[in-house]
């Protein structure tokens, strides 16, 4: 995937789940890699990166 590709699965899913959108990503990422499907761990590891920037830092 490239990173228009990921930026836009990133925008859909926070759109769609919310706050709860890394943790979906994260967790397709785990499917993925133990399912033993490298390319496709590597490219959710990337929107759960897209996503936690755009959550942007934490507040304290």
């Amino acid at each position: 995937m490239n990173a228009a590709d990921i930026s836009a699965i990133a925008r859909h899913l926070f759109e769609t789940h919310g706050a709860k959108a890394i943790a979906e990503a994260a967790q397709k990422a785990v499917s993925f890699e133990r399912a033993g499907d490298e390319e496709q761990a590597r490219a959710w590891r990337r929107v759960e990166a897209a996503l936690l920037e755009m959550r942007g830092p934490h507040e304290s």
